[in-house]
């Protein structure tokens, strides 16, 4: 008997190699798709104004929380609206009320659902809350304030008015006011405050700190009144009691008869440095949390204490703002501002019980303008144009990222 047919008259049977790796692809390959185990419809929940569209998606996964491929088919079960089967496109119906997991996804014999609000216009649907997040030192105090939305993102007012609580630790918080008074122990509270009005809440988070935040390193930027990303530009009269540089532009005008005391440092590696330097202050501030929401924004008439000051786009100046350092020759101001700072004619920014000019600082998100007559104190950091009307005097630096430093006639700027 030959070798085979002992073999085979034994029981086994030859598979060739590439058989056998083909039946193992077949049973581990790691690329096929497991049945569908659960659907998740989103958004949800989802308020909408009457009549409004919305689209849903619905995810599909296996057992093992992987992507399964779906093409669903949907429904409404509950009211609340109609939807396109085939799409998901979800259209509100004229009836107000929340209607439970009433978007329906169905793939085989699995299905996943979504609840819809349907809102009147003008009805409060969402709380905002700021700042968010809020930043304090231990038992000092920030004011959160809590703006009302409708379904389409229009502006509306909250009725009735907010009750503040604090969910998650951190401080206390007066349930009618919302000034919060940050607690003992350090850290960073997530979506601690919360402000209700009937069923809608909106939540911000408190950022707890064992010592006041230091104001930004400038490094090399130090040494300048005026740094520009583009030129700088002088009418007549005007003194810069320090060094002036431009990076990545490369021009003065009006130099003389306006005058510069310090170095001049135009497009080279010096003043290039410089502005590295300032975007790092700058970046530095940004990432202060906002201790307080300038509303309205315009701080002249106010006397205000150390801390951190915010306004989500323009701030103003009109007459006189007076900081407060409390005694503390180190006592922090910072001013945030989204877009632009303008200050009125003849205003000023007044220093009080050991406050300093030099830890004073103004991030500008755009631009600032310096009114006639307008004594300055602090740094301003601004992102584009920073511009000196007549008459209007700094003790502080203008420091311009990208764009331009004009001034006009008679203008004065000296270091801090």
């Amino acid at each position: 008997m030959s070798s085979s047919s002992r073999r085979a008259a034994r029981g086994f049977v030859v598979i060739p190699l590439a058989a056998l790796l083909a039946l193992a692809c077949e049973h581990n390959d790691p690329t096929s798709p497991s049945a569908l185990a659960t659907i998740t419809v989103t958004p949800n929940p989802q308020a909408l104004a009457i009549s409004a569209i919305q689209p849903f998606v619905a995810t599909g996964r296996d057992a093992d929380g992987d992507l399964v491929s779906i093409t669903p088919t949907w429904s409404v079960v509950a009211d609340g609206g109609a939807i396109d089967g085939s799409t998901g496109l979800f259209t509100a119906g004229t009836v107000t009320g929340t209607f439970e997991n009433t978007v329906r996804a169905t793939s085989g014999g699995i299905s996943g659902f979504a609840t819809v609000t349907v809102t009147a216009p003008g009805e409060l649907v969402a709380i905002s809350v700021t700042p968010n997040p809020g930043g304090a030192v231990i038992g000092a105090t920030i004011q959160f304030n809590a703006a009302g939305e409708d379904a389409t993102g229009a502006a509306v007012p909250i009725s009735p008015a907010p009750t503040w609580s604090v969910v998650a630790g951190g401080g206390t918080i007066n349930s009618s006011t919302g000034l919060f008074t940050a607690g003992m122990t350090p850290g960073t509270f997530v979506n601690t405050i919360r402000a209700t009005s009937g069923g809608v809440s909106g939540f911000a988070t408190a950022t707890v700190t064992t010592t006041p935040p230091l104001g930004p390193t400038l490094g090399t930027a130090q040494t300048y009144g005026i740094l520009a990303g583009s030129t700088v530009t002088c009418v007549t009269g005007g003194t810069i009691n320090a060094d002036v540089g431009v990076s990545p532009g490369s021009t003065t005008t009006g130099f003389p008869p306006c005058t510069i005391t310090g170095a001049t440092h135009l497009a080279d590696a010096v003043a290039a440095t410089a502005q590295d330097d300032l975007t790092t202050a700058y970046d530095a501030l940004v990432a202060l949390p906002c201790g307080t929401v300038v509303t309205p924004a315009d701080l002249g008439g106010r006397t205000l204490p150390p801390g951190v000051y915010c306004a989500a786009s323009s701030l103003a100046v009109t007459g006189t703002v007076t900081l407060d350092g409390q005694g503390d020759a180190d006592a922090l101001f910072v001013f945030q501002m989204g877009s632009t700072l303008t200050t009125g004619t003849t205003a000023n920014i007044a220093l009080i019980n050991g406050a300093q000019a030099q830890n004073v600082w103004w991030q500008i998100g755009s631009s600032a303008t310096l009114g006639t007559g307008t004594t300055f104190r602090g740094n301003i950091l601004a992102l584009q144009t920073i511009t000196l009307n007549d008459n209007a005097t700094m003790l502080g630096r203008a420091l311009a990222r990208n764009g331009a430093v004009s001034l006009g006639t008679n203008n004065t700027i000296t270091l801090p």
